[in-house]
């Protein structure tokens, strides 16, 4: 079944026709910069923008949001202007793109896709995607099912949020070396670790395609980590499988 899929993020709008079944993108995704500020009346447009670049939309569309999304309505807007935070997102949308729109926060969005076609597929322990990007998204998963929501970027690493502090963009604004960034991203995870006990940490978002570069400079994790299969197309395929399920939360993978 293709449904198109739209990954919301802080510096980027990405979107592309899905193959739900087989998890992949039917044609070569296309990205606009994130405006600014990043209003919901800025965002839908270019969420238009990115749809109607494949042609008006046939069927359902699922779109993906960096902050806490409830019954289609936005909660929090962390990397995104603060007027989205209550408003009825997949309305708006919805009316600009002229199709049926689900809305789902993007860490969700990816770890559905990783559990169901990618690093996740049949694991049935406690899973939690962590996408690092301009801040740090994540999804869990237990016996295969999703506790929505969870906005683990925001827990305090050494006094700060810790997406700010071990975050793609935190790397990048510091001029941050792999091996320094790498030893942030450590005490991230253990904290992590420690507080929910995962079998599994898959690492996603634009730095998974250079895993290489820092998964094996990171000591003292008992989980196992891994990057993510579908890389930063998880978000994009996560949404399209949202929109295909008719929910606007997926609640499980298997």
């Amino acid at each position: 079944m293709n449904v198109f899929g739209v990954d919301i993020g802080g510096s980027g709008i990405k979107g592309a026709p899905v193959d739900t079944e087989r998890g992949v993108l039917t044609e070569e995704r296309f990205k606009v910069l994130t405006p600014r500020p990043a209003t919901p009346d800025a965002v839908a447009e270019s969420v238009r923008q990115v749809v109607e670049h494949f042609g008006r939309p046939a069927g359902p569309v699922g779109v993906t949001f960096p902050g806490v999304v409830v019954g289609g309505t936005t909660r929090t807007a962390a990397n995104v202007d603060k007027s989205w935070v209550g408003r009825p997102a997949a309305g708006l949308l919805a009316e600009r793109l002229g199709a049926p729109v689900t809305v789902l926060n993007d860490a969700d969005a990816a770890g559905l896709a990783e559990m169901t076609h990618g690093a996740g597929r049949g694991r049935t322990g406690t899973v939690i995607m962590l996408t690092f990007g301009t801040g740090i998204g994540s999804a869990v998963f237990t016996g295969g099912r999703l506790v929505p929501n969870t906005e683990l970027g925001h827990l305090e690493l050494q006094g700060h949020d810790a997406e700010a502090r071990a975050s793609t963009r935190a790397k990048e604004e510091e001029g941050l070396k792999w091996h320094h960034w790498a030893r942030r991203v450590e005490r991230y995870l253990a904290h992590v670790e420690m507080l929910f006990s995962p079998e599994l940490f898959i690492i996603g978002g634009g730095v998974s395609r250079k895993a290489a570069k820092f998964l094996p400079l990171i000591e003292g994790v008992s989980a196992e980590i891994v990057p993510a299969r579908l890389e930063n197309n998880a978000g994009i395929v996560g949404a399209a499988m949202a929109a295909a399920a008719g929910a606007a939360v997926p609640v499980s993978a298997v």
